[in-house]
């Protein structure tokens, strides 16, 4: 794809516009480092437009049928499908990945977007047992109302829109705010919005500094529902933020993924989950696998497995025939950098990279292994975020169990064995919210994404998610007898 240099807006009440005081941010290529184009930074005045401009829209949005809410998610998921490659290479350009990876995020997204065009219409709600002969008492559920949506860049589609589809589906109205890094992918996708005929304000898009749009809304009454991806950290800030307005807050927060196995595992099957969780998006991904824990019995063997598979991952321009891209940006490549200097520095072993790569110019790392790893290393307890794989060695099930859960977050966790009374003790003493049995690959729009402990609450996906963006309302009838 060209870097011609592209120019985003912002999109607000249904029009596409540059920020009301005419500032920019770039955009950079994360392999190259060139600037591929600039995005519209919104002003205080943009921000308040937008909230302004989605409770407008909600009065009207909330009276739809889930059936016609239904018709246009139907139509913004054949243009993701028939768009999917323009997309993908936007996604690309600014954030680094595959383009075949890059494809398949894509059709992931729609997923969510086939999923809520049905799971909306399935919200029911209850007739109760009256008390008395002359009342009813009912149930419904009913949208929250406007939501904030607040997502990082290491899946600069997939994360919003598996937000916003249940939320559209719910009858709530929705104002996104992507990452700095990449905002080109979000523009790509509200022009889809807007082609779909989505009424104005229903779906708004605001780039630019995080802090600026993220207090409007906290401080906003009018905002009544925050989802958020991204740090434990800002994760904590926001909930402290959301108690003044009491808003309903859903955030999927940092993780530190353990992949188990025991010697009764196919190992062939564990070093290619572990690859697969570990390597995809070069290691960018909230539940890829953190730290590896092997059985004693197995270890040489596993290790053998592995590097093979390891050892013939390729990485580079996203547009070219690689496996793994660049890092995004030079503070997530020092973090990468430090935790592997520690590891080495306190008696790790590195099996293969290691170091920094050339090319491009940019953020590129060695898909690395690390051994005689332990618990007194950074990498033991901090999220990575980045493609290196340090493995631990266990001997009793007990052990595993201990180690895996040694961590205050809880987002996903992996196991593998072929032993079905092993797989019901471990998958169940994994204090995790997702566990993946005998895979690397756990996500689906149908099944609940989330996590427990530090690693926040709510859940995206299936039925759960709808959830997150209705609240009950309860109602009691008495009517007069003829």
């Amino acid at each position: 794809m060209s870097e011609a240099k592209q120019v985003g807006q912002l999109y607000i009440n249904g029009t596409f516009k540059p920020a009301e005081d005419g500032q920019t941010f770039e955009v950079l290529n994360p392999y190259t480092l060139a600037i591929i184009g600039e995005q519209a930074e919104a002003s205080e005045k943009d921000i308040q437009a937008a909230i302004d401009g989605a409770v407008q829209a909600f009065r009207t949005w909330k009276q739809t049928t889930a059936y016609e809410r239904a018709g246009y998610l139907r139509k913004l998921l054949h243009l993701m499908q028939t768009r999917e490659r323009e997309i993908a290479e936007v996604m690309t350009l600014e954030q680094g990945k595959p383009v075949a990876e890059a494809v398949g995020e894509v059709r992931y997204a729609a997923s969510y977007v086939a999923w809520y065009a049905e799971e909306g219409i399935r919200v029911t709600g209850d007739l109760l047992a009256p008390s008395q002969t002359d009342s009813r008492l009912s149930v419904r559920k009913i949208p929250v109302g406007p939501v904030g949506i607040i997502t990082p860049w290491n899946f600069p589609l997939a994360m919003f829109v598996r937000k916003i589809a249940p939320a559209l589906a719910a009858g709530c109205t929705v104002i996104v705010k992507p990452a700095e890094q990449t905002p080109l992918t979000a523009v790509k996708f509200f022009e889809l919005i807007h082609e779909a005929g989505f009424p104005a304000g229903v779906c708004q898009l605001l780039t630019g500094e995080a802090s600026k749009i993220g207090s409007a809304w906290m401080a906003s009454s009018a905002i009544r529902k925050i989802s958020f991806t991204g740090s434990t950290a800002v994760g904590k800030m926001l909930m402290r933020q959301a108690s003044e307005t009491l808003k309903k807050v859903s955030l999927e927060l940092g993780g530190h993924a353990p992949l188990i196995v025991f010697d009764d595992a196919d190992l062939d099957m564990a070093a290619a989950g572990a690859v697969e969780s570990k390597f995809r998006n070069c290691g960018q991904v909230c539940v890829a696998t953190n730290r590896v824990l092997v059985q004693r019995s197995v270890y040489d063997a596993f290790i053998e497995k592995l590097m093979k598979r390891t050892s013939a991952l390729t990485f580079g321009d996203g547009f070219t025939n690689v496996d793994m891209g660049p890092i995004i940006d030079k503070q997530g490549f020092d973090k990468i950098v430090a935790h592997v200097d520690d590891a080495l520095a306190k008696g790790a072993k590195c099996l293969l990279g290691g170091k920094p790569a050339k090319g491009g110019g940019g953020y590129l790392f060695e898909p690395t292994v690390l051994t005689d790893v332990t618990s007194a290393m950074r990498i033991a307890k901090e999220e990575t975020f980045g493609p290196v794989l340090p493995v631990f060695v266990f001997d009793t099930e007990a052990e595993a169990i201990q180690m895996a859960n040694d961590t205050p977050f809880g987002l996903a966790a992996y196991c593998f064995t072929e032993n079905l009374s092993r797989s019901i003790r471990v998958t169940e003493a994994l204090e995790y919210g997702m566990v993946g049995l005998n895979t690397g690959r756990i996500s689906a729009a149908q099944a609940p994404f989330g996590g427990v402990k530090m690693s926040g609450f709510g859940r995206e996906g299936g039925r759960y998610g709808i959830e997150e963006y209705l609240v009950t309302q309860y109602i009691a009838t008495v009517y007069k007898e003829s």
